[in-house]
């Protein structure tokens, strides 16, 4: 925990972007009966039936410093998944940075060992370099902020009922295109010195 608090109280440096990584899955619904649109004195209906259309993943990269995100919308989460994001993460989306400090979950594929399963090992070491890695601690996923940003897509944006993945990927478009364009930023208010009180039940008895 006090490794992730002290990575967000360092400055913006545009050589070391600080960069966070989540996932999550959004199920896809289709609507069996055409929906009733709202007039005058009469909401909107929607039936209550609905056919599932299977399940899309969402990779969320949250730039919290530089007010970008983007969002990668992917039929699965594997390691290929990971490692494919995090090359296009480094050589895309950041590639004059010295090397992208990143933060992300504890989940089995966030690791640098998913570079080598995807990639020949020269591939692998050369992005392996290109990160500064920090994990949040078990159970303490709510340190990441990539995590805050992906419940804010929610309530934005995916909130209702959506058919198939490539409406899935529109939508996300159209919402990521609106919070880079007006530079959303993330204003992480948290310390170490605030956690060593307020969290004071995490630390040994001394």
């Amino acid at each position: 925990m006090e490794d992730i608090l002290e990575v967000y109280t360092r400055p913006r440096d545009p050589d070391r972007p600080l960069v966070c990584l989540d996932e999550a899955t959004k199920q896809l619904v289709k609507e069996t009966r055409v929906p009733i649109p709202m007039g005058p004195g009469c909401p909107a209906r929607i039936d209550y039936e609905y056919e599932r259309g299977g399940t899309a993943n969402l990779f969320m990269l949250f730039a919290p410093l530089e007010g970008w995100r983007h969002v990668e919308v992917t039929d699965r989460h594997t390691a290929g998944d990971y490692a494919h994001l995090l090359r296009e993460l480094s050589d895309v989306h950041f590639p004059r940075a010295e090397k992208i400090v990143l933060v992300q979950d504890n989940l089995n594929t966030h690791c640098p060992a998913s570079l080598y399963r995807t990639f020949p090992p020269e591939e692998a070491r050369r992005l392996v370099e290109r990160f500064e890695w920090h994990f949040t601690p078990k159970h303490g996923s709510w340190l990441n902020m990539a995590e805050t940003e992906l419940s804010v897509l929610s309530s934005q944006c995916l909130d209702r009922r959506i058919p198939a993945k490539d409406t899935l990927a529109s939508e996300v478009r159209a919402w990521q295109t609106y919070r880079n364009m007006h530079n959303a930023k993330a204003d992480w208010q948290f310390s170490n010195k605030q956690a060593r009180t307020k969290l004071k039940r995490l630390y040994p008895a001394i």
